[in-house]
C-alpha cells in the first residue's frame, strides 16, 4: 500500500518516466514482506537500456526492474535505497521522509 505522495508528484514523474529521463519517487509504503521498510524510492526510466546502465552503475541487477509496460522502474527500499539516494544527491528525499541514518 503507497502512500504520502501528491499527485502532482506522481504525475512529473510518470511524464519524466515516459521522456526517458531517469527520475526519482519516494512514498511511504507497507508491504508484510520488507518487514522495518516502510518507505520505497522508485526509479524509472522508458528507455531500458539507459535504466539498466544507470542500475549497474549501483549493482542492481537488469532482473529487479518491474517491467512495468509504461513505467519500468526498479524498487528501492532499505540500505540500497539510502544510499543511492545519497549518491544520486535526492536530498529532499532524503529529509522529507527522515531517511538519515
Amino acid at each position: 500500500m503507497a502512500f504520502g505522495l501528491k499527485k502532482e508528484e506522481l504525475q512529473s514523474w510518470k511524464e519524466n518516466v515516459r521522456s526517458g529521463k531517469i527520475d526519482f519517487l519516494t512514498h511511504y509504503w507497507l508491504d508484510d514482506r520488507f518487514p522495518g521498510c516502510n518507505t520505497v524510492t522508485k526509479v524509472g526510466c522508458s528507455d531500458l537500456n539507459k535504466l539498466k546502465a544507470w542500475g549497474r552503475q549501483y549493482g542492481l541487477q537488469d532482473n529487479w526492474i518491474d517491467m512495468n509496460e509504461e513505467y519500468p522502474h526498479y524498487d528501492l527500499f532499505g540500505d540500497y535505497q539510502i544510499k543511492i539516494l545519497k549518491e544520486e544527491e535526492q536530498w529532499t528525499q532524503i529529509q522529507r521522509f527522515k531517511l538519515e541514518k
